[in-house]
């Protein structure tokens, strides 16, 4: 499997030392919010390989978002769709560890002197699978995993940062 550093639109070549310190820039500009942090994988089969695309999503509920997009490659076509999901998960939980407990609990005190304006921080898994279509077996065995992480999952249609944001680089 090929790996790639983090970018977007405006940056190339982004540690996840700088994807971190983004978003806490990014909440310590406007503290005073609601904001939800979330990570999601989404994939697509190419005539030779299997390109995933892993997102990072900040997004400042009713005031604008901040994103990061991680490339992965697999070098066949991967058919399967249990096999799939389960990397997109994986790779979904694989970028989740680096949000470390300290990590969150130090942008936690960022608002906690505008929790009661109702700032506050909400961090999620979206996966790309959902009650509708083929996906719906895998749900219970891949929302286990990541509930067992002890970060709260989300499927579609909740599941924007996969099946909206990372989406749309998988082409």
């Amino acid at each position: 499997m090929e790996y790639s550093t983090f970018y977007n639109q405006s940056k190339q070549h982004m540690t996840v030392e700088d994807v971190l310190q983004s978003i806490e820039s990014f909440i310590a500009q406007d503290p005073a919010n609601q904001y939800r942090l979330s990570i999601g994988t989404d994939s697509h089969v190419h005539k030779s390989h299997t390109r995933f695309i892993t997102a990072i999503h900040i997004h400042r509920i009713g005031k604008g978002a901040w994103g990061a997009l991680r490339n992965h490659t697999v070098s066949r076509k991967i058919m399967s769709l249990k096999e799939k999901i389960s990397i997109e998960t994986w790779l979904s939980q694989e970028v989740a560890f680096h949000f470390t407990p300290e990590y969150l609990a130090g942008l936690g005190q960022l608002l906690a002197p505008y929790e009661k304006e109702g700032a506050s921080l909400q961090f999620e898994i979206h996966l790309d699978i959902g009650t509708k279509g083929r996906s719906k077996d895998l749900i219970k065995d891949m929302t286990e995993r990541i509930d067992a992480m002890g970060i709260d999952v989300k499927i579609k249609p909740d599941a924007y940062a996969a099946s909206s944001y990372a989406n749309r680089y998988t082409k």
